[in-house]
């Protein structure tokens, strides 16, 4: 009986401890992204790197299926196709890395990279092509999977695309390096972008990149919402009147259930923004307990001395 009491006792204990941790940890990061807010509102650091932290924080926080390309927008190569197909399905698509799968998506065999297809552009060539000689092994992660741990694996293992598997053991996706990359420094644009632009992309858990010349009618059936204005057709036009003037990077305003960040802008126009869910924006700029902030930094500095000594 005492062993079992003994036992309860020590699990109480071992979570009182982890849930302790955990608050703490929470704290601390909400006191040092408060700290670098402070710092670029004060012009110490730009917009920019200001972004960038904050992006640093939120990967540690968000999952592969926040940020993956889901399952029905996979461009692939069927295994039994000849040289001369997968080379058009390369060129037309842009793409440099392509799942090979077998009879079905959940299928797949390997990866295929552009580069090791290209050597086999001419008649010569193809006739000594075999697929499995170029065919890269295909990497599986979970969508459970949290972002700042797929960046370590992929820069340890040196691969960029990981296949996305759902519970059942099904393709739900792909993600890339470049996918992780972009919720840190911000959507990264290629040479094949412009071919195919989309004016409404997610871009992490109800978060979304929205191209300024969006017309209201695509913003409203994308999220089902009733955004209307008379004189404006663009969400650009509608952010622009609410704010009474053209913003500049890094302005917010906030429209019914909708918070705007302008990410791009110029003298003309707003190119870009960050488009996030009212109730998701108020839990992360939850206000900060100023008599606490200022206890934290002079427990910080007062260690911070005792170091340098």
């Amino acid at each position: 009986m005492n062993d079992k009491k003994e036992k309860t006792n020590w699990l109480a204990s071992c979570l009182a401890t982890w849930k302790k941790k955990f608050y703490k940890v929470k704290d601390e990061k909400a006191f040092l992204l408060h700290q670098v807010r402070d710092a670029q509102r004060k012009g110490v650091i730009n917009l920019d790197s200001l972004m960038m932290i904050e992006g640093v924080f939120q990967v540690s926080e968000m999952r592969v299926r926040d940020i993956m390309v889901p399952r029905s927008h996979l461009v692939v190569v069927q295994e039994d196709l000849g040289v001369e197909d997968m080379l058009a399905i390369v060129a037309s698509s842009g793409h440099s890395r392509f799942p090979v799968v077998d009879e079905s998506l959940d299928e797949v065999v390997g990866i295929l990279l552009a580069k090791d297809l290209a050597q086999y552009h001419d008649e010569k060539s193809r006739k000594t092509f075999e697929l499995n000689d170029i065919l890269r092994p295909a990497v599986f992660v979970p969508e459970s999977k949290r972002l700042n741990v797929l960046l370590k694996d992929f820069r340890e293992s040196r691969n960029h695309m990981a296949m996305v598997i759902d519970e059942y053991s099904g393709v739900a996706g792909v993600v890339t390096i470049e996918d992780v990359l972009e919720q840190i420094v911000g959507e990264i644009d290629d040479e094949h972008d412009a071919a195919d632009v989309t004016n409404i992309r997610r871009s992490g858990f109800q978060r979304y990149s929205v191209r300024g010349v969006t017309s209201l009618d695509e913003f409203n059936q994308y999220f089902d919402c009733q955004l209307k204005h008379t004189k404006f057709e663009t969400i650009a036009g509608l952010v622009t009147f609410e704010l009474g003037h053209l913003p500049e990077r890094g302005e917010e305003a906030t429209i019914d259930d909708f918070h705007f960040k302008i990410v791009s802008a110029n003298s003309r126009r707003i190119n870009n923004m960050q488009v996030s869910l009212v109730s998701e924006n108020e839990m992360v700029t939850e206000p900060v307990n100023k008599d606490e902030v200022k206890q934290k930094a002079e427990v910080i500095n007062d260690e911070t001395s005792v170091n340098d000594r």
